[in-house]
């Protein structure tokens, strides 16, 4: 393939990623080239069964979509609550701390309701809603579009957004865990959205329920092994034994400790 070829391949990747689809035409303009040229991109890329045509627009497979977050959200709800409030267990009042997106991140929220004079940075509008109904706590949100129906912001904005600030805490989930113990997330935005909030908190704590365990997401972050602490719900299938013997003392699960 040639190196320009492959250069668009890579770009039209990182933008279905992001933007979850995208018409011929926008991308043709985006990347100063024919629709027919983009057409035969998207052969290629169609080819292994990550992305498929609909109707003008290129668009992940659908066995690579998140599942809708809703739905999500109202799925293990016992596991999540247990998660979220070991993790709120860790966040004392006046606390500072970023806050991610997803149904876990959510839970987090709800568990911190006891909790006063918080400054939450976060780009979950849900979690930021939850927290805005003590008036004590402060509440930082990016700007941008809001990503439907997930109810988040997501984007090199809110990458930048997460720069500018620095926190005791940083709280947030993922959508697959690897057996390699890497960390994988459905936009590479999310990826590099999570990886700020972890550098810029002095403390990083993934929340997480079983089912992450072995779950494929396209993008790639970080190692599990470089969060501060892990927090679960219940032990993962045997294959993953090394990898959490390899956390040691920072990864809890939660139903676990419930049981003690």
């Amino acid at each position: 393939m040639a190196s320009k070829k492959i250069r668009r391949c890579d770009l039209i990747q990182q933008v279905v990623q992001e933007r979850g689809g995208i018409s011929v035409g926008a991308l043709a303009d985006m990347l100063g080239v024919s629709m027919q040229t983009i057409r035969r991109d998207l052969d290629t890329l169609c080819d292994d069964g990550t992305m498929r045509r609909v109707h003008g627009r290129i668009e992940l497979a659908e066995d690579r979509l998140n599942t809708p977050f809703d739905q999500r959200a109202g799925t293990n709800l016992v596991g999540k609550r247990a998660i979220a409030e070991v993790a709120a267990g860790m966040i004392p009042d006046g606390a500072t701390l970023f806050l991610s997106i997803g149904s876990t991140a959510l839970s987090v929220a709800r568990a911190l309701h006891r909790r006063r004079e918080l400054t939450v940075i976060t780009n979950n509008l849900s979690a930021a809603m939850t927290l805005s109904e003590e008036v004590s706590n402060r509440i930082i949100l990016p700007g941008g579009e809001l990503r439907l129906p997930d109810r988040d912001f997501i984007g090199e904005e809110v990458v930048s957004f997460f720069g500018r600030y620095r926190a005791e805490y940083a709280v947030f989930g993922t959508a697959g865990v690897d057996i390699d113990g890497g960390l994988s997330e459905f936009h590479q935005a999310e990826v590099r959205a999570s990886e700020r909030m972890r550098q810029n908190a002095q403390t990083s704590v993934l929340v997480i329920d079983r089912s992450k365990f072995g779950r494929h997401a396209p993008s790639i972050g970080c190692a599990i092994t470089e969060v501060d602490h892990v927090i679960c719900d219940r032990p993962p299938a045997a294959p993953f034994a090394p990898l959490i013997e390899a956390l040691g003392d920072r990864i809890v699960f939660s139903e676990e400790r419930e049981m003690e």
